[in-house]
């Protein structure tokens, strides 16, 4: 530093100072000096400054705060919800396989033959084999060709060697089943069998001469020895005339296989008792 910025910096201290004890002596209007004016004025803006940023630390905090227990109130109210709804899922459950054996004591209290309920513990659908699995066997009187039934219809036969507490039950829809049928209206009467269809079966040996229609209820007949005379088969959907002496009739069946829940065998009371003495 030269001697000449020097001498700058002394007068420009030496102004400072005599602007400041001038500053000391001069009072404003309230009677503050002027010194005491700017300083607090100073000190008053450096407060508030500092005031703004601690309220807005402050409320940063609480939001962050605040946000955190929002979170952690909306992590319970959507544990809550998910068990309400399984809960209300249970119910439901529960509410339907009420309905459902409500509708089988009905039907068991309006057949007049010694049946059986059963509970349907697996099922098998393929093209070639439609069965289900049933939680009665040997020990409770069931056996090969037993018919077996549901609220809406037919559902179809015992089908194997049933085991001591299980039996597989072909479904009428299977592609090899057969059920002697009748055209309710008419009584006119026919073979009804499964095909590769899941959701059709078919009325087979009925002369192109029978008034069929669509929406004629299709029953059984009881002339094969397995079911009994009356149950519901299904509907026919469409009626065509064949190439020969038979028309082509589909039929959609009553029963919604997929969903079968809880079924009825119904029984032989002679082979039951064999059945037993045999055990």
């Amino acid at each position: 530093m030269d001697r000449h910025q020097r001498t700058w910096y002394l007068v420009i201290a030496v102004v400072l100072v005599h602007v400041i004890l001038i500053s000391a002596q001069v009072n404003v209007d309230s009677g503050a000096s002027v010194l005491e004016t700017v300083t607090f004025g100073a000190f008053a803006e450096v407060q508030r400054l500092l005031t703004s940023g601690l309220d807005n630390v402050v409320g940063l905090w609480s939001g962050y705060v605040g946000l955190r227990d929002v979170r952690e109130e909306n992590v319970e109210l959507n544990l809550e919800i998910a068990d309400l709804r399984l809960e209300i899922q249970t119910q439901r459950a529960l509410a339907q396989q009420t309905r459902n054996l409500e509708r089988l004591l009905e039907l068991r209290q309006t057949v007049a033959l010694p049946t059986l309920s059963a509970r349907v513990i697996a099922a098998d659908s393929t093209p070639y084999f439609r069965t289900l699995t049933i939680d009665r066997g040997r020990r409770d009187g069931v056996r090969r060709d037993l018919a077996v039934i549901a609220p809406d219809g037919v559902v179809g036969r015992v089908v194997g060697s049933p085991g001591p507490r299980a039996a597989q039950v072909q479904l009428l829809v299977d592609r090899n089943a057969a059920a002697g049928a009748l055209i309710e209206r008419t009584r006119d009467s026919g073979v009804i069998v499964g095909t590769d269809d899941s959701t059709l079966l078919k009325l087979e040996y009925v002369s192109n001469l029978v008034d069929v229609r669509v929406g004629d209820e299709i029953v059984t007949s009881g002339i094969d020895g397995i079911y009994p005379k009356g149950f519901r088969i299904g509907v026919a959907n469409q009626v065509t005339d064949g190439f020969g002496l038979y028309q082509q009739i589909s039929v959609s069946p009553v029963v919604e296989f997929s969903q079968i829940e809880d079924v009825l065998v119904v029984l032989d009371a002679q082979a039951i008792s064999s059945d037993v003495d045999g055990e």
